[in-house]
């Protein structure tokens, strides 16, 4: 047991894992995570190539150069970081190269602002990477360890994105628990790439011209990795509860079988959301949780099946898709439960944005909303904003 930040216990974790290669760039408040990892190698802690780029843009192109040439890749990030990487994360997805990345979530600029949301992450959900969301700086750490196994997986061979909120979860002290060293490495295996760059006996392309002849094709076997990335994300989870006791998989349902009010939210609120929840069971009102932890692939069958018995539900969103109806996560929802005619009311609630504070009566009002929801059906302010200023 030991008391670290969520960003040292990251760092920690790919020191563990020593990928082969991590090409990196500051820039808050995902820094510590490579400046601690840096120390690492300039100790000689652990045998990383460490490349120290010029920019966002170069730490993903190196990091995909170095997997397609049959590497352990990662790197890490923030917000405008990813954002000057945009472009690369799509070539990396579709070279189906298993780069791991924690992204440290900020609100994108502008105006400029430092602190946790989700519009980062949210703005990458099509890139073709499979996203993770975690509740706890234990959580960051052992999911770091999972996305290796789920990213190298050969039925899914797609880079990952472990997203922990910022500051919230990155430079907040928890105690949390360890692995030894060899029991990480035992876990993670050895890499054996699949169609590395430099086999010159087995010669392949990598980044060709791509005509309408054959665009489409690629673009669907990339479509045809999402159920068994699924499906690695339970089977890896299980396994390293086997190890360590604490079993991950798609979501977590917190009092949910009984509820008859439930929220869905991801990442960090999802602790104080808990907090909530007992209290109001305590008065008697049948409240529940779903934290979502994988939103891509997003598990839609699993997630309206959950949902289903429930009078009313509520989904917050830290981000906000402008223009849309709703949020990202409330979209993929309410899609979800209309494919599996699950009639139930459903609303949206904007909140957190630019790091502003949630508090334990913001989401207890959600749920006194709820009980208003269920019996009226759905009102005309389907989406809300929650904690903002009149």
């Amino acid at each position: 047991m030991i008391a670290l930040e969520g960003n040292l216990a990251v760092a920690e974790a790919m020191r563990q894992i020593e990928p082969d290669v991590v090409a990196a760039y500051p820039i808050t408040p995902q820094t510590e995570i490579v400046q601690k990892f840096a120390e690492y190698v300039a100790n000689g802690q652990v045998r990383t190539e460490f490349v120290a780029v010029e920019s966002e843009h170069s730490a993903m192109s190196a990091c995909v150069g170095a997997a397609a040439s049959g590497v352990r890749a990662m790197t890490a990030t923030s917000s405008q970081g990813m954002a000057l990487m945009w472009e690369i994360l799509y070539i990396a997805s579709t070279m189906r190269l298993p780069i791991v990345m924690p992204l440290v979530n900020r609100a994108l600029s502008g105006n400029i602002n430092i602190h946790c949301d989700h519009s980062d992450s949210m703005g990458a959900r099509d890139a073709g990477w499979i996203q993770l969301y975690v509740e706890s700086s234990q959580e960051a750490y052992d999911t770091t360890i999972q996305a290796v196994r789920i990213a190298e997986d050969p039925d899914v061979l797609l880079p990952v994105m472990i997203c922990l909120d910022g500051f919230i979860l990155s430079h907040a002290v928890e105690t949390m628990e360890l692995l030894p060293d060899e029991a990480v490495k035992k876990f993670i295996g050895q890499y054996t790439p699949i169609q590395p760059l430099l086999d010159i006996d087995n010669p392949v392309t990598y980044g060709p011209i791509d005509p309408p002849d054959f665009y489409f094709e690629h673009k669907r076997s990339m479509m045809e990795a999402y159920p068994p990335a699924k499906q690695a994300i339970i089977r890896v989870g299980d396994e390293f509860g086997e190890l360590t006791g604490r079993r991950y998989g798609l979501f977590e349902e917190y009092r949910l079988a009984d509820a008859e009010f439930g929220l869905l939210v991801l990442g960090s609120t999802a602790g104080t959301a808990k907090e909530v929840v007992d209290v109001l069971r305590e008065d008697g009102i049948p409240a529940g949780l779903l934290r979502l932890r994988c939103f891509r692939p997003f598990p839609n069958e699993e997630v309206a099946q959950a949902v289903s018995h429930l009078k009313s539900l509520a989904v917050a969103d830290r981000s906000v898709s402008f223009g849309g109806f709703g949020g990202p996560v409330f979209n993929e929802v309410c899609s979800a439960l209309y494919t599996a005619k699950k009639k139930i009311p459903v609303v949206n609630y904007i909140y957190g944005l630019g790091g502003r504070e949630v508090r334990e009566e913001h989401l207890a009002s959600i749920y006194e909303d709820l009980a208003v929801v269920a019996s009226n059906g759905r009102e005309t302010d389907t989406v809300r904003l929650l904690g903002v200023r009149e």
